[in-house]
């Protein structure tokens, strides 16, 4: 059952990590007159609870206050809750978020990757099929609830500045859409809070589609950075480097197109997409130099379950995220689930 939805000013919604994507949301929504609360930590949230959120975008400096905390106890039932928090760190709070979810609450998951929700309203031999690379334990399928999913596919970016500073660099696009495809109230309740915060949103029926284009890219792109140090200008056109993330591509293609996703681009323009961007550090690159744990999980090694799943070989896939593996252990900053979790191959989980 899909829930129902309070719109208007009165609608309430929580961003569930205020960083850089989530800040970005936040005040563009609060500046447009929402219900809007932040769940944020340490010098970031003292700094908002003090100064306010502060954009930097366009030239200009907006500064938008709201209720910030470290405990979602604190701010009670949500009529949406968007997490904007990367994949492992939305698994480690799933249960912590159980405050904010009343009887309508829905989840909006502004995460790279594959979500755990992936194979809710799935047609066909998957249906509720449960990814263990992305929700190991399903963690998550059960404190929030796939019926609660929203997808959401993120193009700006963003980065963080200083405490309580998010910097605008790019961009303005969203994707949004039900996993079960419906273009339900709530979802088009959304995508007009968004447009009321000056950002695009567009709906996608096939959500599943526009998160798979995203992720085509950064599938290979962030663990070839990684690996390499190389800024994305260089990945995408070095000959060598290029080779790889195109193999990469059309292995995981492969994988889709077994369940039924459509790419609207070819891997060619993809490619030369990324490159056009110019001499940007890509996500896993930033983290890998910050010490920060890296998001591998949920942009490569979930593509090798799937493959597993679809039967399909991964020469390529296999070998880079064995690399980026072994090179993020030895960092320190993989894996980024409890060893005791993943210390067994990835079993597929279903609903009875």
């Amino acid at each position: 059952m899909i829930p129902a939805v309070t719109n208007g000013p009165d609608m309430k919604i929580c961003i569930y990590g205020a960083g850089a994507i989530g800040g970005y949301i936040g005040v563009c929504l609060k500046q447009a007159g929402l219900d809007v609360s932040l769940i944020a930590r340490g010098s970031h949230l003292e700094a908002i609870r003090t100064n306010g959120l502060k954009l930097l975008i366009k030239g200009e400096e907006r500064v938008a206050h709201m209720p910030a905390t470290a405990d979602p106890a604190e701010l009670g039932p949500q009529d949406y809750v968007i997490v904007a928090l990367k994949s492992h760190q939305a698994w480690e709070v799933a249960e912590q978020m159980k405050p904010l979810l009343g009887p309508n609450t829905a989840v909006v998951t502004a995460q790279n990757g594959i979500p755990w929700w992936y194979f809710y309203g799935f047609e066909g031999q998957y249906a509720n099929l449960q990814l263990q690379s992305v929700d190991p334990e399903g963690r998550q399928w059960r404190a929030i609830g796939p019926e609660r999913a929203i997808g959401c596919t993120v193009y700006p970016a963003t980065e963080i500045v200083a405490p309580g500073v998010v910097k605008h660099i790019y961009g303005d696009r969203f994707g949004l859409g039900e996993p079960t495809g419906r273009v339900t109230d709530r979802l088009t309740a959304l995508a007009s809070a968004f447009e009321a915060g000056g950002l695009k949103p567009k709906i996608y029926p096939k959500i599943r589609d526009d998160i798979w284009l995203k992720l085509w890219g950064n599938l290979c792109f962030n663990p070839i950075s990684a690996l390499t140090r190389a800024t994305l200008d260089v990945v995408a056109t070095d000959p060598g480097t290029r080779m790889v993330a195109r193999n990469m591509m059309r292995e995981a293609e492969k994988i889709a197109r077994r369940i039924g996703v459509h790419f609207r681009v070819d891997i060619e323009r993809r490619i030369d997409g990324a490159a056009s961007v110019g001499a940007h550090r890509t996500s896993m690159l930033q983290d890998l130099e910050k010490g920060r744990p890296i998001e591998l999980d949920a942009l490569l090694t979930v593509v090798q379950e799937m493959g597993r799943l679809v039967d399909v070989e991964t020469p390529f896939l296999d070998t880079v995220l064995a690399l980026t593996q072994q090179m993020g252990r030895v960092a320190g900053v993989y894996p980024v689930f409890p060893e005791a979790v993943l210390s067994h191959e990835p079993e597929e989980m279903r609903l009875d």
